[in-house]
């Protein structure tokens, strides 16, 4: 039986620089991750270039950019390691990065460079890393250790942190084992569901914009009424299944089950002005008109759900064109479900924040901690999901 004074269940962003703060504070400690490959999420986002955090978040309003519960929640641990704190370790590091917009961060050459970054992080503080190595059952002692039974044999520590992440991106060894172990010790859970994912729409219904798949165009869209209502401007992109891109992503963690999504095709044109002036000086097609306005693709796709559009721009109707301006404008569609946690790039729910400290992810349960995806606490698109992996990692990994 080995013994450590930490074990890290989760070789991801959260569990690596958790078990980095941890051991360059003194720790003994143990990362294990079933999986043979080290940070596989980290891999793959951004283009391969990782989106790993965001300029523009406000840590006294993270409702503003998390959801959860109790949007709160995360306020101490993102306001005690900001994104400032995470840029000056990659200076440390020598990794470049750039901007794109919106305050989101990437990687000028790879992600590979943050991974070997945290690897670094570890080998500082001298923490051990097993991999591939899955822990089969968890128990706790009468005098509080907790002793896992691992395929490299029994460990034990007063401290175990559970940074295995949600459900998203099966493929790459997502599985439901924090939420297990949660239930174990008693936790409560808030239901899991795919977020940042692609809304799908079935039947004769979608027909008309299937043959739109690759077409991408900036958009403005809403979901939720009143004081649930919620607003993107970010591009569209249709999919043969459905709507994707950044709007929808963002879109998706708010919408639920067979409610509308309503979007504004032209945010940036005065579509019933433009079309008025068509009116008295164009002898083009409706539809050439509108290519103006929107993508041709888009435009020609329109005009064919409509007679009245099929026509001349000064043989249309003042009615039509007013009915036409409308259904650009204020588009509604109710989509018949999503792409599910297999495009999902995160995942809403999860550990309900009521039963952990927002001070040291410590839960209810002594000694247990969770921290990253894991928790109930999901941020927009952009960066904001990996800076709550560090921050809540470093307040996690400075507590034990």
């Amino acid at each position: 039986m080995q013994n450590f004074d930490a074990i890290v269940i989760g070789a991801g962003a959260a569990g690596l620089f958790c078990a980095g703060v941890a051991g360059q504070r003194g720790l003994r400690v143990l990362v294990l991750d079933h999986s043979e490959k080290v940070a596989e999420k980290i891999r793959i986002s951004g283009g391969g270039r990782a989106n790993f955090t965001n300029r523009d978040l406000d840590p006294h309003a993270p409702h503003k950019h998390f959801i959860g519960a109790n949007p709160n929640f995360c306020r101490s641990a993102l306001s005690r390691y900001t994104p400032t704190d995470f840029i000056e370790l990659l200076q440390r590091h020598g990794i470049a990065f750039h901007e794109k917009h919106k305050g989101q961060l990437f990687c000028d050459r790879s992600a590979e460079d943050l991974i070997q970054m945290l690897l670094r992080e570890c080998d500082a503080g001298g923490v051990q890393r097993w991999q591939p190595c899955s822990v089969k059952s968890i128990r706790v002692d009468g005098d509080g250790v907790y002793e896992l039974d691992t395929d490299r044999g029994p460990v034990r520590s007063p401290a175990v942190v559970i940074a295995t992440g949600g459900l998203s991106i099966p493929k790459i060894g997502a599985t439901d084992f924090g939420y297990r172990v949660a239930k174990q010790f008693g936790l409560r859970l808030v239901e899991p569901r795919p977020g940042l994912v692609p809304l799908t729409f079935d039947g004769d219904g979608w027909l008309p914009y299937a043959t739109l798949a690759g077409l991408s165009l900036p958009v403005r869209m809403e979901t939720g009424d009143k004081k649930a209502r919620m607003a993107f401007a970010e591009d569209l992109l249709f999919t043969h299944r459905g709507l994707s891109g950044p709007a929808v992503l963002q879109i998706s963690s708010y919408w639920h089950d067979n409610t509308p999504i309503r979007l504004n095709l032209a945010p940036e044109a005065d579509l019933p002005a433009a079309l008025a002036r068509a009116k008295a000086s164009s002898r083009k097609l409706l539809a050439n008109e509108l290519a103006s306005l929107v993508p041709s693709r888009l435009a020609d796709a329109w005009v064919q759900q409509d007679a009245d559009w099929q026509r001349p721009v000064a043989e249309a109707s003042d009615k039509a064109l007013t009915r036409l301006a409308e259904r650009l404008s204020r588009w509604e569609i109710t989509p018949t479900g999503t792409e599910g946690y297999k495009k999902a790039e995160v995942t809403l729910g999860g550990v309900d924040t009521r039963d952990l400290s927002s001070q040291t992810l410590e839960s209810k349960q002594p000694g247990l901690y969770f921290i990253g995806e894991v928790v109930d606490v999901t941020g927009w698109l952009g960066g904001y999901n990996f800076q709550w992996a560090w921050a809540s990692a470093h307040a996690c990994g400075q507590a034990l």
